[in-house]
This record gives C-alpha cells, sequence and structure tokens, in this order.
C-alpha cells in the first residue's frame, strides 16, 4: 500500500503487511537515516505494536511525524484488509 504523508518532509510511505506482521516500509523522502532506521526497526514487528508505540510522536512544533505517518499509514491498512 502507498500511503501519501501530510505534515511531514517525507511524501510518501510504502508500507506492506501478512498475518498482522509488517514484512516492508519504504519512506519516501523525509530524513534518510531515520526513515531507513524506524524502517529496519519496525520490519518484523505486530502491526498494532507499532501502531501503539509511534501514534502521536512529533516532530518539532508539527502536529505530526514521520514515526506518527507510519501509525496513520498502518491503520488504514488495517482498515483495507
Amino acid at each position: 500500500m502507498v500511503y501519501k504523508t501530510k505534515g511531514t518532509c517525507s511524501q510518501a510511505i510504502n508500507v506492506e503487511a501478512q498475518d498482522g506482521i509488517i514484512t516492508n516500509v519504504e519512506f519516501v523522502g523525509g530524513c534518510a537515516g531515520n526513515t531507513a532506521g524506524i524502517a529496519k526497526l519496525v520490519t518484523g514487528m505486530k502491526v498494532d505494536d507499532v501502531i501503539r508505540q509511534l501514534e502521536g510522536t512529533l516532530c518539532g512544533t508539527r502536529k505530526t511525524s514521520c514515526p506518527d505517518q507510519l501509525a496513520k499509514a498502518l491503520k488504514q491498512l488495517k482498515e483495507s484488509e
């Protein structure tokens, strides 16, 4: 699934999950090292656990962040299953 981000430097997140486990995450744009690190950390984790951990994370004065946007993407992915 491709999720179009809102309010972050990254423009989109490509995310895949199977049987409730994240199998792949790729951020398009954003802070390359941080987003690559997040993607590696969450791969293999349960979708619900990642949502719970990352939802509401802020970036500076912004009302969202790349991790928060990933949580939103995962919620949308769950709804589409």
